[in-house]
């Protein structure tokens, strides 16, 4: 006849186990576990305790057995389990991941997990598994572009250097022109949210005319100077450079950050420059915007008030947009930069050896 290994509790082992055995947020499973081993210390039976604590004897003999060699350890966490073999083999997932990687279906732009499971002969459940595993999304892309700007290395080093160490007894200010925004009406109204069902909007509009945003964000307050346009000539430039001379304080320099366009570098501008030698520029690399911050301004402005918004005329639109700026300035908030010249070019060289390497293939 078998005899249960018999089980003897150290003080501390003792104090252990029975507050497991009482403890309200401990999990269930330890709490029978406890429970198994005190009684077990107490010489009852495998049959005995089953009973009392409405479990059966193979349980009781696990547990009791894992105690009696590796004590507290032993049952307070699962002994590690195989797990279910795989399924699919390790050939199959090399092929459906280097045909994600590496091939384009006949026909069509991307793989779908349908298309890839024909193409490999397993389910597309498993395809989606193997996607997934490896972060892989074939019907997705994403847009990039590498400037090709001879001065790249030493415009963001200055642009990066005026947001990490900004010069003293001056100010600096991401500007830039939104042009070309619609004043769109929907062609009916739009049904609100409600349980179960998104905010609706219908899908055509009639259009009532643009106007040209130009926004100026200074970095150390986030306040914003703006002012809408009809149209963005240098004519509209030189107007606006003159109110943020007006807006700001008389005894900063004003360093403005702005892209290569061209009305930016107008004749008529650089002689109204040269006559204000508080304005220095800095111009981004070219296909680099995303090192004006300005465009962080311009991105939450059309997500917050303009891409969902209706507009019967270009008046309501400018108002709109006044409005939402006016909101900004009375509780201003400002976009810090990070992000230091060294990752930067790290991060476009290791693109270009990318680049590089998948023209020549």
């Amino acid at each position: 006849m078998r005899v249960a290994v018999a089980v003897t509790l150290t003080n501390d082992e003792r104090e252990t186990l029975t507050k497991w055995s009482r403890g309200r947020s401990t999990p269930a499973r330890l709490v029978l576990r406890a429970r198994i081993v005190l009684r077990a210390a107490e010489r009852m039976t495998n049959a005995a305790i089953a009973e009392e604590l409405s479990t059966d004897r193979e349980c009781v003999g696990r547990w009791r057995k894992r105690f009696a060699k590796d004590r507290i350890v032993g049952i307070e966490r699962d002994a590690p389990r195989s797990g279910r073999k795989k399924s699919i083999p390790a050939a199959t997932v090399k092929k459906v991941i280097r045909l994600v990687t590496s091939k384009t279906p006949p026909n069509v732009t991307h793989w779908s997990t349908r298309s890839l499971a024909r193409a490999t002969g397993i389910s597309f459940k498993s395809v989606h598994r193997i996607l997934q595993s490896q972060e892989l999304k074939p019907h997705r892309v994403r847009t990039f572009k590498i400037s090709n700007d001879p001065h790249f290395v030493e415009k963001v080093t200055d642009i990066v250097g005026l947001y990490l160490n900004p010069p003293e007894q001056a100010l600096v200010l991401c500007a830039d022109e939104k042009s070309q925004i619609q004043a769109l009406d929907r062609t009916q109204r739009p049904l609100p949210m409600k349980k179960g069902r998104a905010k609706t909007a219908t899908h055509d509009y009639r259009r009532h005319g643009t106007t040209t945003l130009f926004a100026a964000i200074e970095l150390l307050s986030g306040n914003v100077v703006s002012q809408c346009m009809p149209r963005h000539r240098h004519q509209e430039w030189l107007k606006f450079l003159r109110r943020i001379d007006e807006e700001m304080p008389l005894h900063y320099d004003l360093h403005l950050i702005v892209d290569n366009y061209a009305t930016h570098k107008h004749p008529a501008v650089k002689t109204w420059l040269s006559k204000h030698p508080r304005f220095h520029m800095h111009f981004t690399p070219t296909s680099a915007s995303w090192l004006n911050l300005i465009e962080r301004f311009f991105g939450e402005l059309t997500n917050k008030r303009i891409r969902r918004g209706t507009f019967r005329s270009v008046p309501e639109l400018i108002k709109a947009i006044e409005d939402y700026i006016a909101h900004h300035n009375d509780f201003p908030t400002t976009f810090t930069w990070t992000a230091k010249v060294e990752d930067i070019l790290s991060k476009v060289a290791r693109a270009r050896k990318v680049l590089d390497t998948t023209a020549s293939e």
